[in-house]
């Protein structure tokens, strides 16, 4: 009896030990399927600099980045039709909400100019609707008009463009043969460099403002020469501080390194100023307080200029502005 009764109480001891060993590794289990749920849930936040290639659309990259990012919030900072190439900045999660930040900024184009053909679109995707010889142009007449653009002007969108015409796109009333009148906006054209002539082609750098459209340019040029013109190529190579040689080219992109190529809010927006404000009064802005106190920062500051504000403590809150009636935060990122 007392040897069966020891054989029972080891097989009783082995069974719970067995037990508690299984319990073991399905905690284990779970943690692991845990932390992977985790992980794949995980939202990123930040600015891809990606490079566009020819025959995608900005959407088809801000799809593309959805995916591989399994983030649901993700957008682009400015159209690059399909034929263009060039940076394509993308905000990912609470980046979208500086967007129009990034925008609002200066943008470079590399361009190929054809003189002498005009279409519907401005570029070599429409149909043509004149041609002229260019035989009689000199580069010297070439090159001082294109550089007469250099400068503020009031520039007209082509008909093929995003742009709304009461709550209709331009270009779903150009596909249906309409032309509206469309109003001219002032831009400006900061430099054209590296300017190479060779007729009836034309080769610039153009530094420029936001909302400016280069086929504009290339149909306006065109039409101070008498030839037409017409864009043949473009290649975006800077939007504010994101230039193609940092750039990520969307085809290199993957699930397992797109983490390494995010760059943070705050780096993103580093062409606007720094300020420090006082840690004091950090609460009354994140609370949407305009502030009218002189001590709320030690640093000068000037009125209707954009700041990255940071707190005595380092926090970065967002970004603000100053007017005659105090400062606030315009776009919180806290």
């Amino acid at each position: 009896m007392k040897n069966g009764i020891e054989t029972s109480d080891m097989k009783k001891g082995t069974e719970i030990l067995n037990m508690k060993k299984e319990m073991e590794t399905l905690i284990i289990d779970n943690e692991t399927d845990i932390s992977s749920i985790k992980k794949e849930t995980l939202h990123i936040n930040g600015v891809l600099n990606i490079f566009k290639n020819k025959g995608m659309t900005s959407f088809d990259v801000v799809r593309k980045i959805k995916f591989l990012a399994n983030e649901k919030k993700v957008g682009h900072t400015g159209t690059l039709d399909p034929e263009a190439t060039g940076v394509l900045p993308v905000c990912l999660g609470k980046a979208t909400k500086i967007i129009d930040y990034i925008m609002d900024s200066r943008k470079v184009y590399e361009v190929k100019l054809l003189l002498g053909t005009k279409t519907t679109t401005y570029d070599l995707e429409g149909e043509v609707m004149e041609t002229r010889e260019t035989d009689q142009l000199t580069e010297e007449e070439v090159s001082e008009v294109v550089l007469s653009f250099i400068g503020e002007y009031d520039q007209i969108p082509p008909m093929h463009s995003a742009l709304k015409k009461n709550g209709i796109r331009l270009y779903d009333l150009a596909r249906q043969g309409i032309e509206v009148e469309r109003e001219a906006r002032r831009i400006n054209i900061f430099n054209i460099s590296d300017l190479k002539i060779d007729l009836p082609y034309v080769y610039m750098k153009v530094a420029c403002s936001k909302g400016t459209y280069i086929r504009s340019l290339c149909y306006d040029i065109g039409e101070k020469l008498n030839v037409g013109g017409t864009m043949a190529g473009l290649n975006r190579t800077e939007t504010s501080i994101f230039k193609q040689e940092d750039s990520i080219n969307v085809g290199d992109l993957t699930k397992e390194n797109i983490q390494n190529y995010i760059i943070t809010i705050e780096e993103a927006l580093s062409f606007y100023p720094k300020i420090t404000i006082n840690s004091s009064f950090t609460k009354l802005l994140v609370n949407g307080v305009k502030v009218f106190d002189k001590r709320i920062t030690n640093e000068k500051r000037e009125k209707n200029v954009l700041y990255r504000v940071y707190d005595s403590e380092k926090i970065f809150i967002g970004i603000g502005k100053q007017d005659d009636e105090g400062f606030k935060i315009e776009k919180l990122l806290i």
